[in-house]
């Protein structure tokens, strides 16, 4: 019985959507009487456009020239360094990392993140108080650990 109901609701609703003739579109309105206008403007002279030369054809020499596409960030670390010649300085404790500083023999500083190459060597950890490398003598012979410590002064 309610399904009745329901049925038949829906359609005196419909029913009743479908209401009488559309209304009738808006009259136009009265256009203005035509007014004789002016004469239009003789044309105006337009100032001629200066010649364009065409630019002599610019040779673009290779040679002696870096690789456009090669990356600027260097991926491998400070040259002429190794792993036994660099001293553990400091260790600096972040939120999410930590960072080491170390220096060269020459006194230049450097700071190191896990994964930064230095030399023959590749940072694998950062402890509270020591450096781990990963040292590759040669290629194709396993990898050797080497870990640097903070010395107490």
């Amino acid at each position: 019985m309610r399904p009745r109901w329901v049925a038949a609701l829906g359609l005196i609703g419909f029913l009743a959507g479908c209401g009488g003739p559309p209304p009738p579109p808006p009259r136009p309105a009265a256009l203005a009487p035509a007014v004789p206008g002016k004469p239009a403007a003789p044309p105006v002279a337009m100032p001629k456009e200066p010649e364009v030369k065409p630019l002599p054809a610019i040779a673009y020499e290779i040679k002696g020239r870096r690789d456009p596409f090669a990356s600027l960030v260097a991926i491998e670390g400070p040259k002429g360094l190794s792993v036994a010649s660099v001293k553990l300085v400091g260790i600096v404790h972040g939120r999410e990392e930590r960072l080491a500083l170390v220096e060269a023999p020459d006194g230049i500083g450097y700071i190191l993140r896990n994964g930064d190459l230095i030399g023959d060597g590749r940072v694998v950890e950062i402890g509270r108080n020591s450096l781990t490398f990963s040292v590759t003598q040669k290629p194709g012979l396993p990898s050797t650990r080497m870990v640097l410590r903070l010395r107490a002064e």
